[in-house]
């Protein structure tokens, strides 16, 4: 009786509702995030600037939309893209714990990062393209490991994943130990999440296929309801579960190799921001999963400009914010798991 109560309530005027609540923020964070900085702005300049009301000089014109603007909308794009990637990977294993990083995607991004850093490759072009090939051969092996008789099962996907990433893990070690101190600089930075290299090029590539893969996870978000109360309940209400596992996990692994060969591995955005929303709008993936995507984009804006700001005018890497938060969330659901999330 309580899942007809909670269908009723789910109406397009509430999601939309909420989808403008969640755009109101998180514009309000990039223009919080487009006055802090080394180079202060007031927020009532940019305002004025923004609205015609005032002339911007040169050199904040460049601060604020050649070096400030592109690197708060990746963010936005990555926030949106691994919080996306968390509610659909706890949805189909139905793991509270689960996020896109589990599967090895971005270990095995950051592999193919990593040798286009050892080659000399730009992070324009060559650098990104190697870590998406590196993503995308990452989820065939993980999947192809995982999958028996035809079937995706969840512990085995789970379980292939860890091993994936540990593997990924030594020979990214590997590389480490073995380049020069320069490289080796650069090499760390990226992998704890840097966006100080994002251009605009890079969200002209990435924000299509983003758009693209979560449109098409949206029209399955019935399907994802009906999967977290079980796959054999699901497939008697007529789910395809198998087929909608493997498109759920190509789309999103690709989607998640593109913004961590732009980014680098930035963790814990897909479980915060998804529980968070669950615990406030409820577990109906009609609305969760905008309302998710949104939040990581407010979310890692807001962890971004903590990063390049804290200790100005040096910056930390935006993955050690999001560690700092998410390590004491993760406890805080390991003990929580099987009884309050499972139950929803």
């Amino acid at each position: 009786m309580r899942g007809n109560n909670e269908d009723q309530r789910i109406t397009p005027v509430r999601v939309i509702t909420t989808g403008l609540i969640l755009s109101g923020i998180l514009l309000v964070i990039i223009l919080i995030s487009l006055s802090l900085g080394p180079a202060r702005i007031s927020l009532k300049d940019i305002l004025a600037w923004v609205t015609g009301y005032k002339s911007v000089d040169r050199t904040a014109w460049m601060i604020l939309f050649k070096i400030r603007l592109p690197r708060i909308l990746l963010a936005g794009l990555v926030g949106f893209a691994l919080s996306l990637g968390g509610v659909v990977f706890q949805a189909l294993l139905r793991n509270p714990l689960a996020e896109p990083f589990i599967l090895g995607v971005s270990s095995g991004a950051a592999v193919g990062a990593i040798i286009g850093i050892v080659f000399g490759l730009g992070f324009s072009l060559g650098v990104p393209l190697l870590s998406f090939m590196g993503a995308l051969f990452t989820i065939l092996l993980v999947m192809g490991i995982g999958s028996r008789y035809g079937g995706l099962e969840s512990s085995a996907l789970l379980l292939t994943g860890v091993i994936v990433n540990a593997f990924f893990t030594a020979v990214i070690m590997f590389f480490i130990a073995t380049t020069s101190d320069s490289r080796l600089h650069s090499m760390l930075f990226w992998l704890y999440g840097d966006l100080s290299q994002s251009r605009y090029v890079q969200l002209s590539i990435s924000l299509p296929l983003i758009l693209l893969v979560s449109g098409i996870i949206y029209l399955f978000s019935r399907h994802l309801n009906l999967i977290v109360g079980g796959e054999d309940s699901a497939l008697q209400m007529g789910v395809e579960v198998e087929f909608l596992k493997w498109i759920s996990f190509l789309g999103i692994s690709l989607m998640t190799g593109m913004v961590v060969s732009f980014s680098g591995i930035i963790g814990f955005v897909g479980l915060i921001v998804p529980h968070l929303m669950r615990m406030l709008l409820g577990p109906d993936h009609r609305l969760l999963i905008p309302a998710s995507a949104l939040g990581g984009a407010v979310f890692l804006i807001a962890a971004d400009t903590v990063a390049r700001t804290i200790l100005s005018p040096s910056e930390l890497p935006v993955g050690v914010i999001t560690a700092f938060l998410g390590a004491p969330f993760f406890i805080y659901l390991l003990k929580q798991r099987g009884s309050r999330w499972t139950q929803s």
